[in-house]
């Protein structure tokens, strides 16, 4: 994403353009997203696809935290917390 982008929402609405620090925080989520999924065999490119084919983030999160238990037997250090368990 260039600065100047727009994130969507889940309708055709836009909302403001993201500052310098939101960008930057951004970018390392991104980073380590993608890091994780090397680390337990999935590519950025597979990512990609699968937000594309109707996965959410939420759920590409859980994804690749099961995929960590199946390639190192142990669970994941950080587990997210989706809108569903959280109860609010």
């Amino acid at each position: 994403m260039s600065e100047g982008q727009t994130v969507s929402g889940t309708g055709p609405e836009l909302v403001e353009p993201l500052n310098f620090a939101q960008q930057a925080v951004l970018e390392r989520a991104i980073a380590k997203i993608v890091l994780l999924g090397e680390l337990v065999g999935v590519s950025a490119d597979q990512m990609i696809l699968l937000l594309e084919s109707g996965l959410t983030v939420s759920e590409l999160l859980e994804y690749l935290g099961a995929r960590t238990m199946q390639v190192t037997g142990k669970r994941p250090l950080l587990e997210v917390v989706s809108e569903r368990t959280r109860g609010d």
